[in-house]
């Protein structure tokens, strides 16, 4: 199994790059061990190593020495645990190592909710607190980075565009097989004493933290390679691959949404990938970036993190946005409306994001004179975002509804994002922020805009992709029950965040005053209902995969092209190119057809759009 050549490759590579940097060290006069000089080198040729062991030497590299280029399954499970360059497999690879990720990230919480029910350090003391809130903040958030663009990004796109593949099909593969390194790295930081500095990873401190500090440096940078590599990818298959007659206007919003954030993380992740390497060479190197005794500039750091991590809220939400406007203009059988605003409230978001950095950074001690412009700035991003929701609403109005699972969590998005929303304009205001950062107002006000947005929205997407992806249907009860269910148990744990925040309750902390325990009891409560939720999406996950009721190829009765290909689709997608003949959201209209399929008649074609 190629897993297993990667665990071969990558222990082979640490050694070698481990005996180099040694070498290296020796020669210079210093000593030859020094655990985080060592680790950092030998983390590149450790990586490199477990890629060319899973398959980027079989399948890629050889051939550049005169071998045969091999040729890969189409059939089988082992594909998915293989250097496979079908964008159908890296896709769902995508989505179940994401899917761990999350559940790991999860579990994390259920330990800080238990410390946090009573006051006292009861079940883990300061330092291991800070290190559990560390881990799950770090891979919560790279979940809500990548998961979705991964996942539907590159499963659903091409075919929506009517591509065979990804423009880079090898580079795709590439892209994947580097997320398992993160994964290991962040899990191996507990080991090393974890870290304390949360998902941040705020310098000076992080430059003074444990040995595990320096993974979670490795594993955030490793993850920006990756989604520089995934958003070039899809950025050169949009631009390039649509099929005939697939015009910018005819764009489904789900593809223009992964489109825009793929150029926001090609353009932005290389300034965060900047900071980490800061850090790492502070860490290894003897630099002093952010080290104020030798003429370092702490807040440098948080100015490069911040550029990047802002416009990063957004490549979390806005695919969960076009999920949500796809689902809502299919289950209202309604056309999009207002399409080409909302297309140009995604480019404004895109473009505002670049200027709202700073508000994170209201009480830091900037400049005062750069805190009105950002609070301008913070509150214009909120039109473009306001367009989005009147583009969901007006389609929803005097449409044909129908409460589906994914249809559930698409308006589940819009009512957490809407609280997430306003409570961000409070945040965006530099007096109230003074008075409220650092504390769990700050906690709740995120969480809605990305668990409750962007995490809805990608659950959304399981319940509505799983068809295709998988060629059977989930259980729609249990799927219902599961929305519910998390539903409720989301807002009775954070909402009253709000509240305890209101009253003082910090953040970041494994302790507080007696007077906020019946608040923090009430959150723990809903967060211990909020994780078990998930158990039912687990069960029905597994058992519809492996047993579910066999999924016609439409079964939403959408026009997108996606669609009117069987479930799951044939290996090159379809069996002649697809030619686009109008948008694929007229529904309503008469003789309305999104695309020629190239079988059969016209009209038998209109006949499939409308199951």
């Amino acid at each position: 199994m190629a897993v297993v050549g990667g665990v071969v490759g990558g222990a082979i590579g640490y050694v070698l790059g481990a005996a180099g940097i040694m070498a290296i060290r020796a020669a210079v006069g210093a000593r030859a061990w020094e655990v985080e000089s060592v680790t950092a080198g030998a983390w590149l040729v450790a990586v490199s190593g477990w890629l060319l062991g899973v398959g980027a030497w079989k399948y890629w590299v050889s051939p550049w020495f005169g071998r045969p280029e091999r040729t890969y399954a189409t059939h089988g499970w082992r594909r998915y645990f293989d250097f496979d360059t079908d964008h159908k497999v890296i896709g769902i690879q995508y989505l179940v190592t994401f899917l761990v990720m999350f559940f790991m990230a999860g579990l994390f919480a259920m330990f800080m909710r238990w410390e946090l029910m009573r006051t006292g350090e009861d079940v883990v003391n300061a330092d291991q607190y800070n290190a559990i809130m560390s881990l799950h903040g770090t891979m919560m958030v790279f979940v809500a980075v990548a998961a979705t663009v991964g996942a539907f990004g590159n499963y659903v796109v091409p075919i929506m565009i009517g591509a065979d593949d990804m423009a880079f099909p090898k580079l795709n593969a590439l892209s994947y097989w580097l997320v398992p390194p993160v994964l290991v790295a962040l899990t191996v930081s507990f080991a090393f004493g974890g870290y304390d500095t949360g998902w941040t990873g705020y310098a000076p401190l992080s430059v003074q933290s444990d040995v595990g500090g320096l993974f979670y440096n490795l594993a955030f940078f490793t993850l920006g390679l990756s989604s520089i590599i995934g958003g070039l990818n899809i950025i050169v298959t949009v631009v390039t691959m649509r099929a005939k007659g697939m015009t910018w206007g005819r764009l489904p919003i789900f593809v223009w949404s992964i489109f825009i954030t793929a150029m926001m993380s090609l353009i932005f992740t290389q300034f965060v990938a900047l900071a980490m390497l800061m850090v790492i060479l502070d860490r290894t190197a003897g630099m002093v970036f952010f080290d104020p005794a030798s003429g370092g500039e702490p807040l440098l750091y948080q100015h490069i993190f911040w550029f990047y991590s802002h416009p990063a809220v957004y490549i979390m939400i806005l695919p969960a946005f076009g999920i949500t406007l796809e689902m809502i203009s299919h289950f209202s059988r309604k056309p999009l409306f207002a399409y080409k605003w909302a297309v140009g409230a995604l480019l404004g978001i895109m473009g505002l994001s670049s200027v709202v950095w700073a508000h994170h950074m209201f009480t830091s001690g900037m400049a005062e004179s750069l805190r009105k412009p950002f609070l301008a700035s913070t509150e214009l991003i909120s039109i473009p975002t306001g367009v989005i929701f009147l583009s969901a609403l007006g389609t929803l109005w005097l449409g044909k509804i129908k409460f589906t699972v994914p249809m559930l969590f698409a308006l589940g998005v819009l009512f957490n994002f809407l609280i997430g929303g306003i409570t961000g304009v409070f945040l965006a205001d530099v007096p109230v922020d003074i008075q409220l950062q650092d504390t769990y107002f700050v906690v709740a006000h995120f969480h809605y805009v990305i668990l409750g947005g962007g995490i809805f929205g990608l659950f959304g997407g399981i319940y509505y992709w799983f068809p295709k992806m998988t060629g059977k249907m989930m259980n729609s009860g249990l799927g219902k029950l599961h929305f519910w269910a998390i539903m409720l148990g989301f807002n009775v744990t954070f909402l009253p965040m709000f509240v305890i925040g209101l009253q003082g309750m910090n953040r970041r902390i494994a302790d507080y005053t007696p007077d906020l325990e019946p608040g923090n009891k009430m959150v723990s409560m809903g967060a211990f209902f909020l994780g078990s939720s998930f158990l039912i999406f687990i069960y029905n996950f597994i058992y519809s995969w492996a047993r579910g009721e066999t999924a016609p190829a439409n079964p939403w009765g959408a026009r997108t092209l996606e669609w009117q290909i069987p479930s799951p689709p044939p290996h090159e997608n379809f069996e002649v190119p697809p030619i686009i003949l109008a948008d694929p959201y007229g529904y309503g209209e008469a003789d309305s057809l999104h695309a020629d399929m190239g079988i059969g008649t016209l009209e038998e074609a209109k006949d499939s759009e409308r199951v």
